[in-house]
């Protein structure tokens, strides 16, 4: 893919240190600024005082550095307009690109090139806090991405991020705006976790990988807000558990005030040391520095790690959601994923009374319940005849996704309402649901719902249904999930692991003979998909096999039919989780009668749909 891969493949790469403080080290006056009214906007001194932009690269390079970032921090127009000059934003980003690459080929050899490193900050405003809207924050970043490939970087580096919503729209900016440029470079993004052991809003550092690598960047690492050794165990995470290659640029230490200026105290021997043990112990692919970090510090560093490969690592991958604070695994030890089933209008009329009455305290406490209740995961279904479910779903998945804490199902038949909850979903999401009812042509629905899940990060339950509607047989179920997943890994780009099969079942409630089937079919499709597509996971909306009984029938129809799919391998359910009864709490004749109808063990003189009624 790049120069720039491929050199990380081979040896440890160094990047440089501080932009910001080494500017502030420079004690400028307005005219360097560029005037008053730009004083304190360090990104436009590449426009006003390129010679200085230069000079600190050159200081960078002089000592064996193998990347510099670009002076593009805070250059998009969102940080801007505090300045008025957001229309600069392609302008400073163009020339500060250019000129990074223009001191790196004074530096480049055939035997070592040298590479710039376009810097794309977290900016001022927080979406997952509403300070600006994910579409816009998402469009200001495309036109700085879009002014640094103009000017040639090497990669992209969406870093020092403190809200993961924040972070995802900078990466969607990236993906725009190199197909549009038709031009792709290496991806990476750097995480700041403070000194509470989370990121500003909240995430650990388990919710921000997991968020982050579905978004496919090609190194993830930390950088800011502390030194390394409060880094290190987040590292040591980061080392078991990443798939991606890894980062590291701290800064000089925690910093303090000295005569009333902000001040590092962290040594170059120390940085250097710190590295020396990331690189060997938790396999690093890119060390650095940030905050406080001067070209004294890099040197020691670049004299330390030297020309080193980079140290085998191994991984422990676990396929999980994420709300903005935690992931939560697929796979639960001891139980299934319970998605909770109580926020969809639909089927809840508590839920849909709240949400049409514009109540989303009551709509939030029905999310908090349910996380009492025991569920993993909760489901969100806003769809509702007469409302614009794009506006219900961002005012409820916005509240629901920092109030709650647990990841969300995105639930609609319309791709533009699930992409309205993606936009204030700072975790990773799952996407409810696919299917090839209308085909697989592109604009299609399943077309659309697979390019959400590639662009925004998100798993996906994909129902067994195509062309010629809802499988109803084991064979058919297998079949069309045999060719979704097909399509989702060698079309979209979907690991099968973000894959749950849904082999919707009808219910058994009708009576009418092409329905008796059903439950028992289910299970055989979900045992055939668990033994031949083990890679993926199924799911299953538990409460349709008991549509049309009575509650206490419901309750027992649906336990009894969970433990069976159970049984047979079923990964996940949407329930009403306080509803399910254990076995040993359904009286044994109850019990025998509802398998009976499950698996259609009719006789002449026996019908168990009439005795369970």
């Amino acid at each position: 893919m790049s120069d720039f891969l491929d050199a990380l493949r081979e040896r440890v790469l160094i990047f440089d240190g501080a932009f910001g403080t080494w500017v502030q080290a420079q004690h400028l006056g307005p005219d360097d600024f560029g005037g008053e009214a730009l004083e304190g906007c360090n990104e436009h001194v590449v426009l006003s005082r390129p010679d200085l932009i230069a000079r600190m690269h050159r200081e960078y390079f002089d000592v064996g550095v193998d990347a510099v970032e670009t002076a593009t921090f805070g250059a998009f127009g969102v940080v801007l307009a505090e300045y008025g000059i957001q229309d600069k934003a392609y302008e400073i980003n163009e020339a500060a690109a250019r000129l990074a690459k223009g001191v790196a080929a004074e530096f480049a050899t055939p035997e070592r090139p040298r590479f710039v490193i376009g810097s794309i900050g977290p900016g001022t405003k927080l979406p997952t806090l509403g300070h600006i809207a994910f579409a816009d924050l998402r469009d200001s970043y495309v036109t700085q991405i879009e002014g640094l490939l103009a000017g040639g970087v090497d990669v992209l580096l969406v870093e020092t991020v403190q809200d993961l919503l924040q972070g995802k729209a900078a990466i969607v900016a990236a993906r725009r705006a190199m197909a549009t440029a038709g031009r792709e470079v290496p991806l990476m993004v750097q995480v700041t976790v403070e000194t509470t052991g989370r990121l500003l809003l909240g995430s650990e550092i388990g919710a921000a990988l997991t968020t982050l690598e579905a978004m496919r960047p090609d190194v993830i690492g930390l950088n800011c807000a502390t030194g390394p050794a409060e880094m290190t165990e987040h590292l040591r995470y980061l080392s078991h558990h990443a798939r991606t290659l890894l980062s590291c640029l701290p800064n000089a230490g925690l910093p303090s005030v000295v005569d009333g200026h902000e001040h590092y105290d962290l040594t170059p021997e120390v940085l250097a040391d710190a590295h020396d043990r990331f690189v060997s112990e938790f396999g690093l692919n890119i060390v650095g520095g940030c905050c406080g970090t001067t070209p004294a510090h890099l040197r020691a560093v670049v004299e330390r790690i030297g020309t080193r490969a980079p140290v085998p690592r191994n991984i422990e991958f676990e396929p999980a959601c994420a709300s903005i604070y935690s992931p939560v695994t697929f796979h639960q030890d001891t139980a299934y994923l319970a998605i909770g089933e109580r926020m969809n209008a639909n089927s809840s009329k508590k839920f849909r009374t709240a949400m049409i009455d514009g109540d989303w305290d009551t709509c939030v406490q029905l999310a908090r319940e349910q996380v009492k209740e025991g569920a993993h995961v909760l489901d969100l279904c806003v769809d509702y005849v007469g409302r614009d479910g794009r506006v219900d779903m961002a005012e409820i998945a916005g509240r629901v996704a920092t109030q709650a804490g647990l990841p969300l199902v995105l639930d609609s038949t319309e791709p533009q309402v699930i992409e309205a909850g993606l936009q204030h979903i700072g975790g990773k999401a799952v996407l409810n649901s696919a299917n090839l009812e209308e085909g697989e042509a592109p604009g299609k629905r399943f077309d659309r719902v697979m390019s959400l899940a590639r662009e925004y990060g998100a798993a996906v339950v994909c129902m067994c249904i195509d062309e010629q509607g809802q499988a109803r047989t084991a064979d058919r179920k297998f079949e069309i999930a045999r060719r979704i997943r097909d399509l989702a890994v060698d079309r979209y780009g979907i690991e099968p692991s973000d894959l749950l099969f849904d082999c919707n079942t009808l219910t058994l409630a009708t009576g009418i003979e092409e329905s008796r089937k059903d439950g028992v079919e289910t299970i055989e499709g979900i045992r055939r998909i668990k033994a031949e597509l083990s890679d993926v996971w199924t799911v299953l909306g538990l409460s349709n096999i008991s549509f049309g009984f009575k509650p206490a029938g419901r309750h027992v129809l649906n336990s009894v039919f969970l433990h069976e799919c159970r049984e047979a391998g079923l990964d996940a359910a949407i329930v009403h989780a306080a509803r399910i009864l254990p076995m040993h709490r359904i009286d044994d004749q109850v019990r025998d009668v509802t398998l009976d109808l499950i698996y259609d063990r009719r006789t002449e003189s026996y019908d168990p749909l009439t005795e369970f009624m």
